[in-house]
């Protein structure tokens, strides 16, 4: 019935290749005169999600998860991943040829420090690690008498067979009215915040950022609307745009060159020669080294920080906030058709986590407007949905059985904003623990969502409030509660964050996401996720600080089966009640009458 057609289910990693492609790859360095290699998950501008030209580490080690490295040497072999990954590695990758560690815990710089044999030549490629990353690469084995080496071309390269081509899709203009400033007045932003700095310019690596700045948007990394681009923009002076000339009409490149000199991509190394004796600023998260290097011996001086553009992109204008209401609507009736349909297919027996998938995007396509799903969705049954970041393949697909949880994780890329919803449902009768658990991480839910903070207040700050409920029952989950999200851009979008990590001032017009959770390994997982959109709150009589607080974004119905009444108090029934008001009086006129009797059902008062 159903057909995806942003996403796919085939497991591609080829853990039965490893061997000879590392065997290979050490043939290489040797005739390199190198002993070693890193080998990131990284293209040159730190995606998140890579073109499938860049995913360098798949092709050698078979992992696909969205981080990890790996170091190869000449007698032994290491893959980096992090705990979301643990059991995903040991199903892609050839145990007998990638020994496992775990990315936070023994990252690669404290591995090669213990582990080079004094002389050791090993190398790397300075368009996939940022200057800091290679820093601190190079102190590791400066410690271990081994010596880092910039390469001038990356061997996996000519070794990958039928590597795919690198993206032509076409750059497209961003209407101003969903973007609601012009490039030009965006140019002039930042020209400003470029004299707060002192920097003569700055160098723009982040596609995300140049997107924004821009005001375009493009098909090269899967389900986010980026254009592989870099820009530089000068405190005096004409900004240049450097992009794939392929991916530009003559509408668009005209267009584009009422702000800036458009140049080939090919073309930035040179033109970085224009900035000697210039101070050059350059993005400490998303600059390859490659960059600072240049910068260096072409007589400019580079200054490592965060790149301004990412702070004023993440606080919304009016008409992104507007239009990120929009989507949300829309994308909460699709919601709503596609959880009354679960209601009525789950309880056969015969429903599998791909065909949920499948039934959710077909839902969002029918609003006409969806334009890509915006991750891959997370659709966990059961034991599935206790691994954070699963994603289902057709090898692993599983049905959904009675009396489990079923959790999945999704959000969609509309042309005026993008969605991030996790739900967790009942199928048949859960049990008392599950209840408990899943009322513990609503109660930790709706703490965020009712926060009052003041100006200037952290995501680190309020963490501990969505975690308070299960820490109460000797409980935790073992990740952020919630990440910045872009419009029409990145589902995950910094500086801000709710998380141990979140020091990033919370301002007015950030999106984040709201999404505690409870995993229980080998049986089920809860989250419950909503976007949340930092507003102005009414200061009570002898306020001395301006406060903030959310506006929830979300619209679709909280599993009413899972909560557990006993364990709130009076102020969270009255929240649930409330947002479940909100959600039927906006969604209802917007769904069939079939659906909307399953939504008055499902958002009737506790």
């Amino acid at each position: 019935m159903f057909e995806a057609r942003f996403q796919t289910f085939d497991d591609s990693s080829e853990p039965a290749q490893s061997a000879k492609r590392v065997a290979a790859l050490r043939a290489d360095l040797k005739r390199r005169g190198l002993d070693g290699f890193l080998v990131p998950r990284a293209d040159r501008q730190q995606n998140e999600y890579l073109p499938a030209s860049e995913e360098r580490l798949a092709w050698l080690t078979g992992f696909t998860g969205s981080a990890g490295a790996a170091i190869v040497l000449t007698d032994r072999a290491v893959l980096f991943v992090d705990g979301r990954y643990t059991v995903q590695v040991k199903t892609q990758t050839d145990a007998a040829v990638f020994a496992v560690e775990h990315l936070v815990e023994c990252p690669p710089d404290q591995w090669l420090e213990r582990n080079l044999k004094k002389g050791s030549q090993i190398g790397f490629d300075p368009w996939l690690h940022t200057t800091d990353n290679a820093e601190k690469l190079k102190q590791a084995c400066a410690k271990a008498g081994a010596t880092l080496v910039a390469v001038e071309s990356n061997p996996i390269d000519a070794l990958w067979d039928k590597r795919p081509a690198p993206p032509h899709g076409p750059v497209t203009l961003r209407d101003v009215k969903f973007a609601g400033e012009s490039a030009a007045d965006k140019l002039r932003q930042i020209r400003i915040e470029l004299g707060k700095l002192r920097a003569d310019v700055l160098v723009v690596s982040d596609p995300q950022n140049v997107a924004w700045a821009f005001n375009i948007r493009g098909t090269d990394v899967t389900h986010t609307p980026l254009v592989l681009a870099f820009a530089t923009i000068p405190r005096d002076g004409r900004p240049r745009l450097y992009v794939d000339a392929a991916k530009l009409s003559n509408d668009v490149r005209n267009a584009l060159e009422d702000t800036a000199d458009v140049r080939d991509t090919a073309d930035l190394l040179a033109d970085l020669g224009q900035f000697k004796d210039k101070s050059v600023w350059l993005d400490q998260a998303s600059a390859a080294d490659a960059l600072t290097q240049q910068v260096t011996a072409q007589g400019g001086r580079p200054t490592r920080g965060a790149d301004p553009i990412t702070l004023m992109k993440a606080v919304k204008n009016n008409a992104e906030v507007a239009g990120t209401r929009a989507a949300h609507l829309r994308d909460g009736a699709a919601l709503v058709r596609f959880l009354a349909w679960f209601d009525s297919e789950a309880p056969t027996g015969q429903l599998t986590e791909i065909g949920a998938v499948e039934a959710l995007e077909s839902f969002r396509r029918d609003t006409g407007l969806l334009r890509d799903v915006s991750f891959p969705t997370i659709s966990g049954a059961g034991p599935n949905g206790a691994i954070v970041h699963y994603r289902v393949t057709r090898d692993r697909n599983r049905v959904i059985g009675t009396n489990e949880l079923f959790l999945i994780d999704s959000g969609a890329q509309y042309e005026d904003g993008t969605t991030d919803v996790t739900r967790t449902i009942a199928v048949g009768t859960p049990s008392e623990e599950m209840r408990d658990r899943f009322t513990r991480v609503l109660k930790g839910h709706i703490a965020i969502a009712c926060a009052v903070f003041p100006e200037g207040a952290s995501g680190a700050q309020l963490d501990t409030l969505a975690r308070a409920p299960l820490w109460q029952a000797g409980l935790d989950f073992d990740h952020g509660t919630g990440h910045g999200v872009g419009c029409y851009l990145s589902v995950h979008e910094g500086p801000q964050r709710i998380s141990k990590l979140g020091t990033a001032p919370l301002k007015r017009g950030m999106i984040l996401s709201n999404e505690p959770g409870y995993y229980k390994a080998g049986s089920y997982g809860i989250r419950i996720e909503n976007l949340l959109l930092v507003i102005a709150v009414p200061l009570p009589d002898g306020a001395e600080k301006p406060l903030n607080g959310f506006e929830t974004l979300t619209l679709a119905p909280i599993d009413r089966r899972l909560i557990d009444s006993r364990l709130l108090t009076g102020k969270e029934r009255l929240w649930i009640d409330a947002y479940h008001a909100r959600v039927r009086d906006a969604v209802r006129p917007l769904v069939d009458g079939a659906t909307q009797g399953w939504l008055d059902q499902a958002t009737r008062p506790l």
